[in-house]
């Protein structure tokens, strides 16, 4: 409910001029309702993405320790990539990027997509070095898939979210990465 007034009101009025006295007030709910859900207005767009996100983080950190093959951790990542696409429903996020200019909302779309992806990049970083890459050769790789989730994550948007299948973009856009990975782990 909340999710559906700011999206009507930042198409209306635009995100910066857009309250979250307007979209309580609109979705009919007390101010205090909506900070018991989100901390900020861009948070309300982002929900979805960070609860999956977090359980994306997790899986990743309790991965077998074990596994000391770069190529197993490469793997071991991509599938988590996978899992995260397929566990991604159209929402607000998906909504928002589809018309952020008309809801201007380009530059915090930006901002925000620059911490999730560094937040991919970083837990990909700490598989793959508990796998036997360098850690600056894991915290690239750890960036392309960071940027490769945030760059099919948008086309999904452009396309119309139920035209392709998020994770069939997502396997076109990391597909190239595990060859990053090349002979070994290199020195550190």
């Amino acid at each position: 409910m909340l999710a559906e007034a700011a999206c009507e009101l930042f198409l209306e009025q635009g995100y910066e001029a857009t309250t979250v006295a307007d979209i309580t007030r609109r979705a009919g709910v007390s101010r205090s309702s909506f900070f018991n859900y989100f901390a900020s207005k861009s948070d309300l767009l982002w929900s979805g993405f960070d609860a999956q996100l977090t359980r994306f983080e997790e899986a990743l950190r309790e991965q077998a320790r074990g596994e000391a093959e770069a190529v197993d951790a490469a793997a071991a990542v991509t599938r988590e990539i996978m899992a995260l696409g397929r566990s991604l429903a159209p929402d607000t996020l998906v909504l928002a990027l589809g018309n952020a200019t008309a809801m201007g909302l380009d530059d915090e779309l930006e901002r925000e997509s620059s911490r999730r992806l560094l937040r991919i990049a970083n837990a990909v970083a700490e598989r793959l070095g508990r796998g036997g890459v360098a850690a600056l050769h894991a915290e690239v790789i750890g960036a392309a898939y960071g940027g490769a989730v945030i760059a099919a994550l948008r086309k999904w948007a452009d396309e119309g979210a139920g035209r392709t299948p998020l994770p069939e973009l997502l396997q076109r856009a990391t597909q190239r990465i595990p060859a990053l990975l090349g002979d070994g782990p290199g020195p550190a």
